[in-house]
């Protein structure tokens, strides 16, 4: 990856093909869209908001003549601008200007919240809208014989209930991704190890964790749905890479081998909710038992 850092930085040319190519194959490949917001973040911590911004807005006239070329209008590049470009620009210039990692994803997390609170009061209840969306899904299911008639509706509407959530919490995860990213590739060109520092340093906030404390109390005392339902989720991504940051904290301290960390991630894959909710748990119980500081103290060769 240092290799595509370095080629990024060489000019606004090269970081603008970079940006426009991986956000075009996003369309096909959606992890490329993390390369994409990489570049743009990358640009922005090191040469500031200003030289971020020029690629932003070169990218997306790259973008708007290609997708006119091929589809007869611009407006792919405004939205691939909005979803991938513009946030993580904002993030990375607040990251530049504070050098304040968990600060910045406590704001990428706000802004999660945010927009969940803003689809519940344009949409009232989000369940029917994505109801409605995920309705032509069920049908082709149901016909195709992959699930039944009164389970595909059961399943459906329970589904519905956490997608406004979900969505909010893919978002900021997908923005904290990129700018750890463009964070990594700014400490391999300029400051090797330091990304790894400060990500094991990471933490959100008590705050944070007694606002999901909260919520979970809610949701279990409503009976699930609702705006809280729907909050849950981006607090708990927060959660859970603060707790990622525990482990690799631990693992450091007690000089692992990295071969488990790698172990831990594909765990983290193939067994999602159940690895994901453990390491939410380790971030939450984190945010006031302050592991790692204790673990320090008694570790060998612990800084």
């Amino acid at each position: 990856m240092k290799p595509i850092a370095s080629f990024i930085m060489r000019g606004y040319s090269q970081a603008t093909l970079v940006v426009t190519a991986s956000a075009l194959l996003s369309l096909l490949f959606p992890l490329f869209g993390l390369i994409s917001s990489g570049a743009v973040g990358l640009v922005t911590l090191r040469n500031g908001p200003r030289a971020g911004g020029v690629v932003v807005a070169l990218a997306a006239l790259a973008t708007a003549l290609i997708s006119t070329l091929a589809l007869g209008a611009p407006l792919v590049a405004i939205g691939v601008a909005v979803v991938l470009w513009i946030p993580i620009w904002g993030l990375a210039a607040i990251l530049r200007a504070t050098r304040a990692l968990g600060f910045t994803a406590q704001l990428a997390g706000l802004g999660g919240l945010v927009i969940v609170m803003v689809v519940h009061l344009l949409v009232g209840d989000p369940s029917v809208y994505w109801q409605q969306l995920m309705e032509p899904l069920r049908e082709s299911l149901v016909k195709d014989g992959l699930i039944e008639l009164d389970a595909s509706r059961a399943v459906f509407e329970q589904l519905s209930k956490w997608m406004t959530g979900a969505f909010a919490a893919g978002l900021v995860l997908q923005y904290l991704l990129s700018l750890f990213i463009a964070r990594w590739w700014q400490a391999q060109l300029y400051n090797p190890g330091g990304f790894g520092q400060e990500f094991r340093g990471l933490s959100i906030g008590r705050l944070a964790g007694l606002l999901f404390l909260m919520l979970l109390a809610w949701v279990m005392v409503a009976g699930g749905g609702g705006a809280a339902a729907d909050l849950m989720p981006v607090l708990g991504v927060l959660m859970l890479l603060q707790g990622l940051a525990v482990v690799h904290c631990l693992g450091r301290f007690w000089g692992l081998h990295h071969g488990w960390l790698a172990g831990l991630y594909v765990l983290l894959v193939f067994f999602m909710p159940q690895v994901s909710l453990l390491l939410a748990s380790v971030g939450l119980v984190d945010t006031w038992a302050d592991i790692r500081t204790r673990i320090a103290h008694r570790a060998p060769g612990g800084d």
